[in-house]
């Protein structure tokens, strides 16, 4: 799991002309599935986002996670953070989940972070998106899963 993270002042997501989720202040979740992705991907990542802390305290430092200023997360799923560019000019998608496999792991994902008490929005998964953000900072990270990850 690939989860690109952004720091907002406020984020939304229209398909076809309609708001289908919003938010103020809080993070922005660009979410990649692979193939080898499990729930248990999907909770480690949860907890580490729900815990970065990269919104600054009252000295200016990043020192408070999004639990801690109360903010909230817009969750969209994103298959192309999967998509490899080495050869050719076109991106191959093989590394990406399918569906079937993809939506589960993605809601597990969304439903951790709300069981930490974080309002959670979401995209509309398979649509074609339009994604707004006034991106704050900018601050924008990338958090994969354990595995992916090194362990760390």
């Amino acid at each position: 799991m690939k989860v690109v993270v952004q720091r907002a002042k406020r984020a939304k997501v229209t398909v076809n002309g309609e708001t289908v989720g919003s938010i103020g202040h809080g993070l922005v979740l660009l979410v990649g599935v692979t193939h080898s992705d499990t729930i248990e991907d999907a909770a480690f990542v949860a907890d580490k986002i729900a815990h970065l802390r990269i919104f600054e305290d009252e000295s200016g430092k990043m020192n408070l996670s999004v639990l801690d200023v109360g903010g909230d997360i817009l969750s969209v799923s994103q298959f192309t953070l999967y998509g490899d560019c080495r050869k050719g000019r076109r991106p191959n998608f093989m590394e990406a989940a399918k569906p079937d496999h993809a939506l589960p792991i993605y809601e597990a994902l969304n439903e951790a972070l709300r069981q930490k008490g974080i309002r959670v929005e979401t995209g509309k998964f398979g649509a074609i998106m339009e994604v707004e953000l006034i991106n704050d900072g900018p601050v924008t990270l990338i958090v994969e899963s354990k595995e992916k990850a090194g362990n760390k």
